[in-house]
């Protein structure tokens, strides 16, 4: 194996909507590093049967709602 070609590969904690969080090896960040899920097992419609659980992460989904309301959606 060619050394310094390959990237750092290191622990991270992932954080899961619900709170819960886990300790993982990844090339993303640095070691130690924290990654926040908006989207996870617990929310996304692909593991829940269809009902996904939106987080309104800085009001994202309120503003799209805001702008398109007259349009019947």
């Amino acid at each position: 194996m060619k050394k310094e070609i390959h990237p750092d590969y290191h622990f991270v904690e992932i954080k899961l909507t619900n709170g819960e969080t886990y300790k993982t090896r990844s090339t993303y960040g640095k070691d130690g590093d924290k990654i926040n899920l908006d989207i996870d097992p617990s929310s996304h419609p692909a593991w829940t049967g269809g009902k996904q659980k939106l987080l309104d992460t800085g009001g994202r989904v309120s503003k799209f709602k805001k702008k398109y309301e007259g349009l019947g959606f």
